[in-house]
């Protein structure tokens, strides 16, 4: 069997390299030009597909679980009318980290396949795992995601609270921070931080605004 499957293979080369007898060197090179345009087309259409907010909900794990959150966020209703979808917070704008992405979500197929999270009480039992995996990513891209529609550049501080621009002037602006640090429950149910011991719990409110009102933040113009 593997004997008659390298003759195959052996045979198919040999038609591959041998010199064309019928069509001219132009005619071949137009026909590969023309059928790379075709391949490239169908195959950022088939990016561009699995880049939809339809597409991430077409299993009911994400539709049932992560979707259902997202739909009572300001990043899904809000007075602007500006929404975002999966895509916007999970996957990179720019060609190489969007294909990293992709081939890195690629493991989640067998997920689905094998069941990993195919319940409400798996789900949850994963939670924590799941959304570790999504903080790391955003602290080791700089957030980048975030910053693909929010910019500190053009954030209008008189509009902000006395403590959000503390924090944002003390962290963002400064560098010394990123969005995921202080933004982990923006999008979705914020996982038990203190689950079987992996995380520390957050700060209180009275504690960070403590924190805060610690800090020598410059005035300014």
């Amino acid at each position: 069997m593997f004997a008659r499957l390298w003759n195959w293979i052996k045979g198919l080369w040999r038609t591959i390299a041998r010199p064309s007898v019928h069509y001219s060197l132009g005619f071949l090179c137009m026909s590969g030009f023309l059928m790379g345009i075709i391949f490239w087309g169908g195959f950022n259409t088939a990016l561009e597909v699995t880049n939809t907010e339809k597409f991430c909900t077409g299993c009911h794990e994400m539709r049932d679980n992560v979707f259902e959150e997202l739909k009572t966020t300001i990043h899904y209703t809000n007075r602007s009318g500006v929404r975002a979808t999966c895509p916007d917070c999970h996957v990179p704008h720019e060609w190489t980290p969007k294909i990293a992405r992709k081939m890195q979500a690629s493991k989640e197929v067998w997920g689905k396949i094998f069941g990993t999270i195919n319940t409400r009480e798996k789900f949850l039992e994963k939670r924590l795992e799941l959304a570790q995996h999504e903080w790391a990513r955003l602290e080791a891209n700089d957030s980048l995601e975030c910053r693909n529609c929010h910019s500190e550049d053009y954030m209008d501080f008189t509009r902000q609270s006395q403590r959000a621009v503390e924090a944002h002037e003390r962290f963002l602006v400064t560098g010394e921070k990123t969005c995921i640090d202080c933004h982990k429950g923006i999008a979705h149910q914020l996982p038990d931080l203190g689950q079987a011991g992996m995380m520390k719990p957050q700060p209180t409110e009275e504690q960070i605004a403590a924190y805060l009102d610690s800090l020598t933040v410059p005035a300014r113009n």
